[in-house]
């Protein structure tokens, strides 16, 4: 396939820039690939396993000429590193970034963009509990969604470029408004994270079950929990902070929702409760026939993965 880009800038050298590269490599959908990170150690490690055809070891060397500019840093970063790279940005390039909360970024990196700069905010559904550059893998966009929320006036083409090369990576496209993106978030990866912390920080805090017994008796519910709590702690402390006002939300939302099915445990009322997860099982298998997961008993990990969660799915 032609280069969808001649020079591709990845700032952030993790598991979504790392996949990318390795995806835009496979495919050949950019003349060259650049990459830069905050950590000599990263740097280091990254030239060590040619993650990128080039790493530089300032941000401004990296995006300078580049025609597409991705910000993979942890999203309360993103405001810095924009004003960082801002002065260095080629004219009609495009930036984007791949962070989990979209209008706190907006509102971060939009005041710092260039007029000919196209700022095309995206969001890849995609991810382990994996981090760093050696954890990145070719397929990890494969049949995922990767969102994009471009601000009002964004130029079509820019977009249609971008979403071009995201297809070419494996991944549908969809655009949405920001702030249903941060609410739908809140809902299906960010508050179910919480909650994932929240039962593993019970386990760990409740003394009369040793933490031999946790590791040793975990069944499949927790070991799905302890996968979730394992993600890279920045970027969720980050995630919260960011979109704390859909968070707390949807948080409220389940605590109502946890109070009726305690009502229903404590008043023996196996009806409402056959039916709530009569309910709630539909959603599973709608899951699994929109093809984002699979009815394997090891819910489709380890078929050349790395174990563990959608990140932010």
């Amino acid at each position: 396939m032609a280069a969808v880009y001649d020079r591709v800038a990845l700032i952030g050298l993790g598991l979504i820039a790392g996949s990318m590269s390795l995806a835009m490599r496979e495919a050949g959908l950019a003349g060259e690939i650049v990459g830069y990170a905050r950590s000599p150690e990263t740097r280091d490690t990254a030239r060590e396993i040619g993650l990128v055809d080039h790493v530089t070891d300032s941000i401004a060397e990296a995006v300078s000429g580049a025609d597409l500019v991705v910000l993979a840093v942890p999203v309360g970063a993103m405001g810095v590193v924009a004003e960082q790279i801002a002065p260095h940005l080629m004219p009609g390039a495009t930036l984007t970034d791949v962070g989990s909360v979209k209008q706190a970024v907006i509102e971060a990196v939009l005041p710092h963009v260039p007029q000919d700069v196209h700022f095309i905010p995206g969001h890849p559904l995609a991810g382990t509990e994996h981090s760093g550059p050696r954890s990145g893998f070719a397929g990890l966009f494969r049949q995922r969604w990767w969102l994009l929320t471009p601000p009002e006036g964004t130029d079509p083409g820019a977009v249609e470029r971008l979403a071009g090369l995201i297809r070419a990576m494996g991944a549908n496209v969809e655009q949405m408004d920001a702030p249903h993106h941060d609410l739908v978030l809140a809902v299906t990866s960010h508050t179910p994270h919480l909650i994932a912390y929240t039962m593993v920080g019970v386990a760990d805090h409740i003394k009369r079950i040793t933490e031999s017994e946790v590791v040793k008796y975990s069944a499949a519910g927790f070991r799905d929990f302890t996968r979730i709590a394992a993600s890279d702690p920045t970027m969720w402390r980050d995630v919260f902070l960011q979109n704390k006002e859909a968070v707390l939300d949807i948080l409220g939302r389940f605590t109502e929702e946890l109070f009726v099915l305690q009502r229903a445990i404590r008043m023996g009322d196996g009806a409402h409760l056959h039916e709530y997860f009569t309910r709630t099982r539909a959603i599973r298998r709608g899951i699994i026939e929109a093809g984002q997961d699979t009815s394997a008993p090891d819910f489709g990990r380890g078929q050349g993965a790395p174990a563990g969660p959608r990140k932010d799915g």
